[in-house]
């Protein structure tokens, strides 16, 4: 039988709460920083066109992200998993003015497991049409780590839209012991963000072979964003603080 402490952290009452702190802390860490943009250019010149575009960073680089909202006044949409982790994330970031595409991407080889796949990219292609800005994870919201899935490629191919990458890093940090390793930014920082370099597109009639290339260049731009952000800030590469 559940112990009452294990029903409690079960609750909505319990969720609830942790939103609450994920909003305060972000908003507590990002206050007592200080912060770096760098390599904005792309960004810069989405929002010059109008057009809709997709923002891809890694899992691991989730937290400080939504303070970037105050960028732009377009709306922000955002990939959450409908499970109940990603309705606690949901809510904490729901206060910086981003809105939610609840399901997770649709895997074409297992389409029995489709958790509203479907529905998840028909929401996704309809708010970038509209000029509106999606943020994905291509390894969330289970990994592999740093290894970007399909589904933010075929996103960009049946959409059209560009993919702009980026990451953030803070020089006091803690990684949790979690799959991805989260990078969870300490308060009294120096933070950056650091944007991926160009935007990438995919062809409407992009072949496999195509496809594939795409997927891998994604993942070598996300990589080295997070990788220049931790260099700029004094850290490792993926790893622990020089100083």
């Amino acid at each position: 039988m559940s112990s009452p402490l294990k029903q409690f952290l079960k609750s909505d009452v319990a969720g609830r709460l942790a939103s609450w702190f994920i909003t305060l802390y972000i908003r507590f860490v990002f206050a007592t920083s200080s912060w770096t943009l760098v390599g904005r250019e792309p960004i810069d010149a989405a929002l010059a066109t109008g057009e809709g575009f997709i923002v891809a960073f890694w899992h691991q680089r989730l937290l400080m992200g939504a303070v970037l909202r105050r960028q732009t006044d377009r709306k922000v949409y955002m990939l959450i998993s409908a499970h109940r982790d990603g309705e606690i994330i949901a809510r904490g970031v729901a206060p910086f003015g981003i809105e939610f595409i609840r399901g997770s991407s649709a895997n074409p080889k297992k389409k029995e497991k489709d958790k509203g796949g479907a529905s998840a990219l028909a929401q996704m292609i309809g708010a970038l049409k509209a000029g509106g800005i999606v943020g994905v994870t291509p390894d969330g919201p289970r990994g592999p780590s740093r290894r970007a899935q399909a589904g933010v490629i075929r996103l960009a191919q049946l959409s059209g839209a560009p993919i702009i990458t980026g990451a953030f890093a803070t020089d006091r940090a803690f990684r949790l012991k979690t799959w991805d390793r989260f990078f969870l930014a300490a308060p009294f920082s120096k933070g950056a963000f650091v944007g991926g370099g160009p935007a990438l597109r995919v062809a409407r009639d992009a072949s496999p072979q195509e496809m594939e290339a795409a997927r891998l260049q994604l993942e070598g731009a996300l990589n080295k964003a997070a990788d220049d952000a931790d260099r700029l800030v004094g850290r490792s590469p993926d790893g622990d603080s020089m100083r």
